[in-house]
Order: C-alpha cells, then sequence, then structure tokens
C-alpha cells in the first residue's frame, strides 16, 4: 500500500508540473472537475447523459485547456522539452488524446448513419433519444480508453503501473478540486501562469 501510494503521488505530481502550468488550464480543470463530479452522480442512474455530461462539458474543458493554453515549449521550471515529456507521460499524450477525440467526435456522425449502431441501440424516436444513444457509444468509449490504456501500460511497464494510472484518472476531480480551486482567483489578479509549478511547496 505504501509504495502504491507512494506512485499515485508521482503520477500526479508529474502531472501537475509537466501539464498544468497555465492558470487559464488549472481553472479550467477545476471547472471540469466539478462537472465530473456531477456525472459521477448522474452515472448511478443513467450512464449515458453521465457520458454526455463527461465528454462534453468535463472532456471539452479539459482538453481546450491542454491544447490551446499549455505551453508547448521548453520547460524551464522542469527542466525538459516537449518531446520529452510527451514520451514519458504515462497517460494520453497529446497525440494519443488526438486519436482518442477523434473517435469520439465520430460516434454521433457514425450514429447518424446507422442510428441503432447496428442492432446494438434502441431506434431513437426523437433527437432526444439519438442523443442518448450517442451518450452510450461516448460511455463505452470511455470505459474501453481506460481499459486499453491499462492494457498498454501492462505491456510496456507493469500492471501496477496501470492500475495505479486508471485510479489516478477516476479520482483526479477530488485532486483537481483541492489543487486548482484558487487558480479562477490568480487569473483575475492576472495572472496567467504559475510561478513555480515545480516548486517544493506547490508539492506539499
Amino acid at each position: 500500500m505504501k509504495d502504491f501510494l507512494q506512485a499515485l503521488k508521482t503520477q500526479r505530481w508529474d502531472d501537475h508540473r509537466y501539464y498544468h502550468q497555465s492558470r487559464i488550464n488549472q481553472t479550467l480543470h477545476f471547472i471540469s472537475a466539478i462537472s465530473f463530479l456531477v456525472a459521477y452522480v448522474v452515472a448511478f442512474h443513467d450512464p449515458a447523459s453521465a457520458a454526455l455530461i463527461g465528454w462534453l462539458v468535463s472532456m471539452m474543458t479539459r482538453q481546450t485547456g491542454h491544447f490551446v493554453f499549455e505551453p508547448k515549449g521548453y520547460d524551464e521550471a522542469n527542466q525538459a522539452t516537449h518531446e520529452y515529456k510527451e514520451a514519458v507521460k504515462v497517460g494520453y499524450n497529446l497525440f494519443r488524446k488526438v486519436i482518442l477525440l477523434s473517435i469520439w467526435a465520430a460516434c454521433p456522425v457514425l450514429l447518424w448513419f446507422e442510428p441503432t449502431l447496428f442492432g446494438l441501440l434502441d431506434a431513437p424516436a426523437n433527437w432526444q433519444g439519438f442523443w442518448h444513444n450517442v451518450g452510450w457509444v461516448w460511455f463505452g468509449i470511455g470505459v474501453g480508453a481506460l481499459v486499453f490504456r491499462v492494457l498498454q501500460l501492462t505491456v510496456q511497464q507493469s500492471l501496477a503501473v496501470g492500475v495505479t494510472w486508471v485510479i489516478k484518472i477516476l479520482t483526479d476531480p477530488f485532486h483537481d478540486i483541492m489543487l486548482y480551486y484558487k487558480a479562477p482567483f490568480y487569473l483575475l489578479r492576472g495572472q496567467l501562469m504559475d510561478p513555480d509549478p515545480a516548486g517544493v511547496g506547490a508539492q506539499s
């Protein structure tokens, strides 16, 4: 258990210091985390609607922060290139995210032409039914993406790394709220970048 907690702490810290230096990105992650918690609650009685919240609100805000606002140049704080950070990223780096988001975006198009997904879903009676089916497919993609990366990490590194990563992902909303709840206030004061993303004080 001690080794697991240390590995989890390391993955979280590397993710923060490498990929969350922009205060805008941190703020978007704070918003994303709140909406993910809403999706978690909704998932108990309506997984499809939870997936719509998760992908359209939580993931869109989260990935906008990464793709648009997070700097891609040389990381002076951590003395690392963007290419290095992408190479050592445990989870979905930007390249893997492009593939995943492309699959996600293609789903409504597929269901437009094949509304029942080849008989796997009920035929929608209206637009609400159509988007509910989209939600079910997005829910499946979300679960599949987690399982796929765990298996990939197990083959590439170890089962422990994969399990630690998926637990990190599922608990990120709680951690992000604790870590980034002050980010909107820093933004209001005009601070666009975390002045010390790799600092010992931030880690503690």
